[in-house]
């Protein structure tokens, strides 16, 4: 394909796909959101994203050598995060930088490659400094969309993200026994998994009742953060490790 634009990452290859527009109020993008291509191929996504008719892109490509393709610049609204949510926020697409990598998805949820992986945290530390966005503000999308969507999956390993500097992370506490809360569930107990949820970012109201949407939630946090155990079922473990996390954000550090 020819070069419709300067690659914003100087090593990835630029591949135009037309599904794209601008981003609403001239915002900046200020969260980096992962994705798996969910499919056999990674050619086979490829030529899905770059498609009018499939009405979906991405910024980037990450292949599983490591090599990265740049569909839409990044000044650009890709369509890649769908109906979504984040502390508030609806068009989550005005607000990201969508990164897909290769990777079949689930069930079978295929390893990661230590190439690939390299590549995504080469890519998205280069993103986060240009753009200044915050560890915690880089996002898988099952994060944002609640339910509805499970990648980049329980196997994407966040904690090497992490140790290369990218996003948001702490050790998972260990899962054992103790009081847990499920759906079903109600009370004062539960309306504070449910702030605590939603003060770090996830779309759920405050209502005191553990329902589908606070089990989707607390599967999502698991599935990114807490990923040995991903039953949507809020034991000590999960909330131990998700009391740590927004103690460690900067707006709550005394």
């Amino acid at each position: 394909m020819i070069e419709a634009f300067p690659a914003d990452y100087a090593k990835a290859r630029v591949v135009p796909s037309p599904n794209h527009g601008e981003r609403a109020g001239g915002v900046s993008p200020d969260i980096i959101l992962l994705h798996y291509t969910g499919m056999p191929t990674a050619e086979g996504a490829l030529d899905w994203l770059c498609r009018e008719e499939s009405q979906v892109s991405c910024h980037y490509l990450v292949y599983e050598d490591g090599r990265v393709d740049q569909l839409v610049p990044e000044s650009r609204r890709a369509w890649h995060a769908g109906k979504s949510l984040w502390q508030g926020e609806t068009d989550v697409n005005s607000r990201s930088i969508g990164i897909e990598i290769a990777n079949q998805g689930h069930p079978a949820l295929p390893a990661f490659p230590e190439k690939q992986i390299a590549a995504v945290v080469e890519l998205c530390r280069d993103c986060g400094e240009r753009w200044s966005i915050a560890p915690e503000r880089v996002l898988g999308h099952s994060d944002v969309a609640l339910i509805r969507k499970v990648d980049p999956g329980e196997n994407f390993p966040w904690n090497i993200l992490f140790k290369g500097g990218v996003g948001h992370w702490v050790p998972p506490a260990p899962i054992g026994g103790g009081r847990f809360f499920q759906k079903g569930d109600q009370g004062q107990p539960v309306e504070a998994i449910q702030s605590m949820l939603g003060l770090y970012g996830y779309g759920i109201e405050v209502t005191g009742v553990f329902c589908e949407k606070t089990e989707g939630a607390v599967a999502a946090f698991q599935r990114h953060f807490r990923p040995a155990q991903v039953d949507g079922i809020a034991d000590i473990s999960t909330l131990d490790t998700l009391h740590r996390l927004l103690s460690a954000l900067p707006k709550f550090r005394a």
